[in-house]
């Protein structure tokens, strides 16, 4: 496969008093009615003009003769060529592109809308003219598909906490290092770079959305008793300790179920508890 090569063609400064040799000659030689010498520097003219090529900063110049590729002017200026080259300017400047949510199915199937944003440039201006048909459609259809398969590999959110995956919501740099690589394999026949590669928008589909929010609201209030039963146990369990520690009263198995009891309502309950004195003994 071949790849670009860069050429320094001469100045287009140099070649100017040429032309202006060549149309000044071909003004004479009509005034004067010698018309095959007026023709000959007409043409001659011409054929300077068509060489002429500027490349402006950050840009390039691809050249073809007659179906070969002849190099790229990647320096920036202005510049004389054979005027049979076909020229075809490439920017090499860094490009955004901020593509609009699609749905696809994650990883459980469940409909989702994701978006991602690409910074791009081009790297080998042979491969973007030559190896691809556009390579600006290319670049935009290849990120789409490699969107879709991340998005296929991975579920939206991971809803039990007790199993270590991966999710398209919480992966964070990690699933968009692999966003970047895979798009990166896709553009490398293009001779693109990709320069950055990030999800910005992720959300469920409108049809499942609100299923998903109560979904995730009932976990979340599932993961927050955990901790608050867990909290509580904790918390007993050091209350009956200092108790018996610090010989503060003596109780029997029955009223340290019942102990126990009271303490796990009062500290588990979502609202404020009653409390109760008791003004008798601990067995009335």
């Amino acid at each position: 496969m071949k790849h670009e090569y860069s050429v320094k063609p001469v100045s287009g400064y140099v070649s100017l008093p040429f032309a202006a040799i060549f149309l000044a000659g071909a003004i004479v030689g009509f005034a004067f009615e010698i018309i095959w010498l007026g023709s000959i520097l007409a043409i001659l003219f011409v054929l300077a003009v068509f060489g002429y090529t500027i490349v402006y900063p950050n840009g390039s110049c691809v050249m073809v003769l007659f179906g070969a590729y002849k190099g790229t002017i990647r320096e920036n200026g202005f510049f004389w060529v054979n005027p049979f080259y076909t020229k075809r300017k490439i920017s090499l400047r860094a490009r955004n592109f901020d593509s609009e949510p699609i749905k696809v199915n994650d990883k459980r199937g469940n409909p989702i809308k994701i978006g991602f944003v690409l910074v791009w440039r081009v790297l080998d201006t042979y491969k973007a003219v030559f190896d691809v048909d556009d390579f600006k459609n290319f670049v935009l259809v290849q990120s789409d598909a490699a969107l879709r398969k991340l998005a296929g590999l991975y579920p939206y959110d991971n809803f039990d906490d007790n199993v270590e995956e991966i999710a398209l919501r919480s992966g964070g740099e990690e699933i968009n290092d692999e966003l970047e690589n895979e798009i990166r394999d896709r553009l490398k026949i293009a001779g693109v770079e990709v320069i950055e590669a990030r999800i910005n928008y992720i959300a469920y589909s409108e049809e499942i959305a609100n299923a998903m929010l109560r979904r995730q609201q009932a976990a979340a209030v599932v993961s927050a008793r955990h901790k608050i039963v867990e909290g509580a146990v904790s918390m007993v369990q050091m209350a009956l300790e200092q108790l018996s520690d610090k010989m503060i009263v003596d109780l029997d198995e029955e009223r340290k179920a019942a102990m126990v009891s009271n303490l796990m309502v009062v500290l588990c309950s979502d609202k404020d508890t009653t409390p109760v004195v008791n003004t008798g003994t601990l067995y009335n």
